[in-house]
């Protein structure tokens, strides 16, 4: 068999073993998440590739609204069981569902009266009786040709566990806002928390409405292509490079010419306090490089450059 050919069994195989499960579902899966979602904190563990599996669940139940543990079941019996307080529950997986390891931690929790979510290949086994809600992650074969590599079922167990944190940050109604606010330094977070005054820059050269194409030249220098024209401090007009090259183009002598002939009068603004994403659209929309800032008054706070926003990852 050709690797292609063995990466194509492999993904089918897998593929086919989470649609099953899919089918399986129950009023086990509708329990289990009314268990996590009345829990404080959630405390996930496994064995081996399962203790790997349930590291993945426990970060992706954090980052989705959810807190959650990984707990070793060994360690849990030598001091680390001090994570586990009132109003938690469990998320036990193991294929078997007699994985010996864990039978020491089942105990404690009941103790506790913790609830245990198992996810397991075995209902009928001493982890899936000791459990208050089941998910069925049995599988017909793994995709190892000896039937004997964790690889189906631990993507079986993976994909329950995504199901899980889907279904918990729909009950609890997670925003895109509450995902960014947990991912400051990712590249969504930054999508949906910068603003434009994090990016803007304030005018260091502006001019009024009574001056000439030659003093527009020099604001043009100083303001990277772009003039703002104010009037007692409200916006008049701009004027922006591609102004100016019109009129280079057009051969008039336009250094004395006043700026209110050339400027801009309606131009396209970006509101102070306005995501940094949303002044990245308007201005690829509008086809502009940059663009003056106002605040609710409509006073000119500054200028927004499309480069700087797409530098400080608005996009």
């Amino acid at each position: 068999m050709t690797a292609v050919a063995s990466a194509r069994r492999t993904l089918e195989l897998e593929g086919r073993a989470v649609l099953a499960a899919a089918d399986r579902l129950d009023d086990g899966f509708a329990a289990a998440v009314d268990l996590l979602a009345a829990a404080d904190r959630v405390i996930v563990s496994g064995v081996g590739k399962s203790g790997a599996i349930g590291q993945k669940i426990a970060a992706t139940l954090t980052s989705t609204g959810t807190p959650a543990s990984w707990l070793h079941p060994v360690d849990s019996l030598h001091g680390d069981l001090g994570l586990v307080g009132p109003a938690m529950a469990a998320i036990l997986l193991t294929k078997s569902g007699e994985t010996e390891e864990l039978f020491g931690l089942v105990a404690a929790l009941a103790r506790r009266e913790v609830p245990i979510i198992a996810i397991t290949g075995a209902r009928d086994s001493t982890v899936g009786r000791a459990a208050a809600a089941v998910l069925d992650a049995s599988v017909r074969e793994e995709a190892c040709p000896h039937d004997l590599a964790p690889t189906t079922s631990t993507t079986v167990a993976l994909a329950l566990g995504d199901a899980l944190a889907v279904a918990l940050l729909e009950r609890k109604g997670f925003r895109r806002e509450d995902f960014a606010a947990l991912h400051p330094g990712g590249r969504l977070g930054r999508r949906l928390l910068l603003r434009v005054e994090e990016v803007m820059v304030p005018l260091v050269a502006e001019l009024g409405p009574d001056a000439s194409m030659r003093d527009a030249i020099v604001v043009l220098a100083h303001e990277r292509g772009i003039a703002v024209i104010r009037e007692e401090g409200r916006l008049a007009g701009v004027i922006t490079a591609g102004d100016l090259t019109r009129l280079v183009e057009r051969g008039a002598d336009y250094l004395q010419q006043g700026v209110a002939t050339v400027m801009t009068r309606a131009p396209r603004t970006i509101a102070l306090g306005e995501l940094a994403a949303t002044a990245v659209a308007a201005l690829e929309r509008h086809r502009i490089l940059a663009a003056p800032v106002l605040d609710a008054d409509g006073i000119v706070r500054g200028v927004v450059h499309l480069h700087d926003l797409l530098r400080a990852g608005a996009a």
